[in-house]
């Protein structure tokens, strides 16, 4: 059996007219083909179904959630990571210790005996007042004549005295100008012997060197003294104010002093 003819209807006038018919035998009219017989409708049929399946795996493999999740696993673990390594490398500490409760009673000023504290104030009082050289308060602190402190009581003191020793010197120095009338020479002797103020040579020196004296006028002075008072020969006093066993003058203040004696 023949097949049929496909029929198909104008759409200009509506008649059936054959399916291959391009020009309706009833109206005239150009029938064109159904889009879906042109090629190129199926091309971009197909082009539409590869984007849509490509899209769909994408989609798949770009899932944020999976993505985070898979970002969020890596971070942790390199977190975990990272915190043991800071965590074997940082050196262990010592427990730290406590820190000493503060005691409400009042703690001692320092530990230095009572002794030596009172040796110190004696020894500022003599410095002050007296003069005196450094050995001399230790002697005198000491002495069983002095203080009787202990040695121990009495070096402390002479260590820890804030004292100016050359000072000290000069101030004896003016001392034995004024009331006894010494020479130069005869001061500097009392000044560092070991019966008399016991002065370095050095401090010694400085109080020579500083003192202001009239030396000519001590040795008038001491003169007259031996002639009032011992009745000397003005010949015996020069030799008295001259002599290193006694006043040590120079022989000019020696020769001021009797050229003056009345």
């Amino acid at each position: 059996m023949e097949n049929e003819t496909k029929r198909v209807v104008c759409e200009h006038c509506g008649q059936e007219v054959d399916a291959n018919a391009k020009v309706c035998p009833h109206c005239g009219g150009r029938n064109k083909p159904p889009i879906y017989k042109k090629w190129w409708f199926w091309v971009i049929i197909a082009v539409i179904v590869i984007a849509i399946a490509g899209g769909s795996i994408n989609s798949k493999n770009n899932d944020p959630s999976d993505s985070t999740s898979s970002s969020q696993g890596q971070v942790s673990s390199q977190a975990e990571t990272a915190s043991s390594a800071v965590a074997s490398s940082e050196p262990t500490s010592l427990p730290e210790e406590s820190a000493p409760e503060e005691s409400t009673a009042e703690e001692p000023e320092d530990d230095v005996p009572t002794e030596y504290k009172t040796a110190l104030k004696k020894a500022e009082q003599y410095s002050k007042i007296m003069h005196m050289s450094k050995a001399g308060l230790y002697n005198q602190l000491t002495s069983e004549y002095g203080e009787k402190y202990s040695a121990e009581a009495a070096q402390y003191a002479v260590d820890n005295i804030d004292a100016d020793w050359n000072a000290n010197a000069l101030a004896k120095a003016e001392d034995y100008a004024e009331t006894m009338h010494m020479s130069k020479a005869g001061i500097y002797d009392q000044l560092i012997s070991e019966y008399g103020e016991k002065f370095t040579e050095e401090e010694a020196q400085y109080a020579i060197d500083n003192i202001e004296a009239d030396w000519n006028a001590n040795a008038l002075e001491k003169a007259k003294t031996y002639q009032e008072t011992m009745g000397m020969s003005p010949a015996a006093i020069k030799d008295q104010l001259t002599s290193e066993y006694g006043e040590k003058f120079t022989e000019e203040e020696a020769q001021y002093a009797i050229d003056n004696l009345g």
